[in-house]
């Protein structure tokens, strides 16, 4: 079971360094803001990233320059929901470590 909490965490933690990255440059001229797909792993198991995708929405145009297409609330709230994707699958990986340790402690 950690294997696949491991891979999605992975594939999480690309989620929040692309949405930083949007934030980052919210204010850079031109930046057109990015978004990460997901998939199911191998055989179904697990999670992977399966594009990096640019957006193709023109940015909002300021004295005749197009700006930062990033849109800061839908940022925040695909951020928080990353992190509580992430700390649900750390919870797991720490249930799963503990079980096995307790098995490893009855066997000895």
């Amino acid at each position: 079971m950690s294997e696949v909490n491991l891979s999605a965490m992975d594939s999480l933690g690309v989620s929040q360094q692309v949405s930083a990255n949007n934030i980052a440059n919210v204010s850079t001229e031109g930046f057109k803001a990015s978004s990460v797909a997901l998939e199911s792993g191998p055989e179904g198991q697990g999670v992977r990233v399966s594009a990096i995708r640019e957006s193709a929405n023109a940015g909002p145009m300021v004295d005749g320059a197009e700006m930062s297409n990033t849109d800061i609330g839908a940022e925040m709230v695909d951020m928080i929901q990353t992190s509580h994707a992430f700390s649900a699958n750390t919870a797991a990986v720490r249930v799963s470590e503990e079980m096995t340790g307790h098995l490893l402690n009855m066997i000895a």
